[in-house]
């Protein structure tokens, strides 16, 4: 764990693609938010969903982050080859009765919401009620996933989550908690669309290390597209490899990002020195909630 009082922030791609200039201005403002303070910042690459990961993604988004100027301190952290300590909290976990194995299907889930009158996306502990027999009968027909328990204040808005999914994987909630520890990361700074993720990791910490300071998290909005909608991977949304096969520079992208971000007042070409000689901490936490 990283212990040397500064602030420790990250950037966490998924390699299942190019970067999309979303993606970009996230990773700008993290790398930002921790360059202004002094502090380390860390990149890593969250690959552990190996059907989605794309052969040579993880190299171009290095280069793309290069080539815009947003480096980082020191080695790459890969979570494909991590699973060794993954399953080790998982185990912890286990063995403090904290975990059940979960035989839902979504379509099982959306059923049982729906008919509790629940909230959507929040599960609604169908598994957790199962008896061990009704629980050994179960397990012969279908690989299970496994939830945590969570505390009764969090079941309505939270539900008990998901941290090793049905074909083994480690869910992304538990994956990232502990690599964050592990790491000694502070600050967390990422698109508003894992909002919701933020209670999950926060609770897990809490399970897996009870004595540290809280993790900071601050969310950014997301960039939309020409449509309005939430830029894509899968979409095809304008990347830096498109950007620069059409002749754009990393100083044209950068002005481009940092004042749609907010943090800039006029649309200019700007270098990375010169972006952060001319952004202060206020213009940037004033877009991060």
């Amino acid at each position: 764990m990283y212990t040397s009082g500064k602030i420790v922030g990250r950037y966490a791609p998924s390699p299942t693609g190019q970067l999309h200039f979303g993606n970009l201005r996230t990773a700008l403002l993290a790398w930002l938010h921790v360059r202004l303070q002094g502090g380390r910042f860390i990149v890593r690459m969250e690959d552990l969903d190996i059907p989605r990961v794309v052969p040579g993604s993880a190299d171009q988004i290095l280069r793309d982050l290069d080539w815009l100027g947003l480096d980082w301190d020191g080695p790459v952290l890969y979570q494909s080859q991590r699973n060794e300590l993954y399953q080790s909290a998982l185990s912890t976990l286990t063995a403090r009765g904290l975990t059940y194995q979960c035989f839902c299907s979504r379509k099982n889930i959306q059923a049982a919401t729906e008919a509790s009158r629940g909230v959507m996306g929040v599960y609604p502990g169908t598994c957790k009620k199962l008896l061990p027999d009704e629980s050994k009968a179960l397990s012969s027909g279908k690989n299970p996933a496994t939830r945590v328990i969570v505390p009764h204040h969090m079941l309505s808005t939270v539900g008990d989550f998901v941290v090793q999914r049905a074909d083994s994987l480690f869910a992304y909630q538990l994956a990232v908690t502990i690599d964050d520890l592990d790491q000694g990361v502070t600050d967390v700074v990422r698109g508003e669309d894992l909002l919701d993720s933020t209670p999950k990791q926060l609770y897990l910490a809490k399970l897996l290390e009870p004595g540290i300071f809280p993790i900071n998290y601050w969310h950014a909005a997301l960039m939309l597209d020409n449509n309005g909608s939430k830029m894509s991977k899968r979409d095809g949304s304008i990347s830096a490899e498109v950007w620069r096969c059409q002749g754009g520079t990393a100083e044209e992208l950068l002005g481009y990002l940092a004042f749609t971000a907010g943090i800039i007042d006029s649309e200019k070409t700007i270098n990375i020195n010169e972006l952060i000689g001319s952004v202060n901490t206020d213009a940037l936490f004033s877009v991060l909630s």
